[in-house]
């Protein structure tokens, strides 16, 4: 399954990024948990640079819990800062903003020292639809910024003050230009991060089942109701389809209707509590 998509509004994001990171003084890179390594940018690592980063690992709710130990565990080893979230859940915001915290804390402290009171300013960064903004609108408890479930939906920068003296920029989600790993790629897809429209759906749904029949076989016969064992990703398809009434007249199966109902179980978690990568996936 070959992808590539870079529209034009990236290429401006990564100079906004490049701008803007001389004037931040930390970085919050957030991953969506289903798919943590296939989130890692590589036009991140010039962006990011030397300043402290947090790595925020949200949609856990989404994700699976055995699996984002192991994650937990790798930041860990690697003296890496993180926080793992649900960002739709107000909750969460003591968390995220005392992960801001420890990582400024030299900062704040040198500040304070001087008498000086100066906001702290974090640049906010990660793929389309990894939940960003829902994280900005999680720590200031309203809606200070455009939210999708679709990416592509913040097409700017947008500075947001808190009340705790933190200044938080959102940024567009962007990709790199060209994808090597036809597994990322399919996964990118598979958590919204790539748009539907530029993608064959019907492959990509393919493809997850695939991915979903080798890791969580569980899942496909508990949600829709269709063994596995011995079958072909196409029979599985095709049953599915049956299953759910996806039929053209004469019978013929709908694919496109029966793809985009899968991908829509799978992102909204019906299909079950599912992480694809590990660590060693990097």
């Amino acid at each position: 399954m070959n992808i590539q998509w870079f529209p034009g509004h990236m290429t401006k994001a990564l100079r906004m990024m490049e701008e803007n990171v001389k004037i931040v003084d930390a970085i919050g890179y957030v991953l969506d948990a289903r798919a943590p390594a296939s989130c890692f940018n590589p036009s991140f690592s010039k962006i990011v640079g030397n300043k402290p980063c947090v790595f925020i690992l949200n949609k856990c709710d989404l994700a699976d819990p055995a699996k984002i130990e192991l994650w937990c565990r790798y930041f860990v080893a690697n003296k890496l800062p993180y926080v793992k979230v649900t960002a739709t859940a107000s909750a969460e915001a003591s968390k995220i903003s005392k992960a801001f915290a420890d990582i400024t804390a030299d900062l704040r402290a040198k500040y304070a020292a001087k008498g000086i009171f100066k906001p702290v300013r974090c640049l906010i960064i990660g793929v389309p639809n990894c939940g960003k903004s829902t994280i900005i609108n999680c720590l200031s408890g309203r809606k200070a910024v455009i939210t999708g479930d679709k990416p592509g939906v913040t097409k700017g920068k947008q500075w947001v003050r808190l009340q705790s003296g933190l200044e938080l920029l959102d940024t567009p989600g962007t990709l790199w230009p060209k994808f090597d790993n036809d597994l990322v790629a399919s996964r990118l897809c598979f958590i919204g991060s790539i748009k539907d429209d530029v993608v064959d759906l019907s492959e990509v749904a393919f493809a997850l089942i695939e991915q979903l029949v080798e890791q969580y076989p569980n899942c496909i016969e508990q949600r829709f109701n269709v063994h596995c064992e011995g079958k072909t990703t196409l029979e599985v398809f095709e049953e599915i389809a049956a299953k759910r009434g996806f039929l053209l007249r004469g019978g013929e199966m709908d694919g496109e209707r029966c793809a985009k109902a899968i991908l829509d179980d799978f992102r909204k978690g019906k299909i079950g509590k599912i992480t694809f990568d590990l660590p060693t996936d990097l």
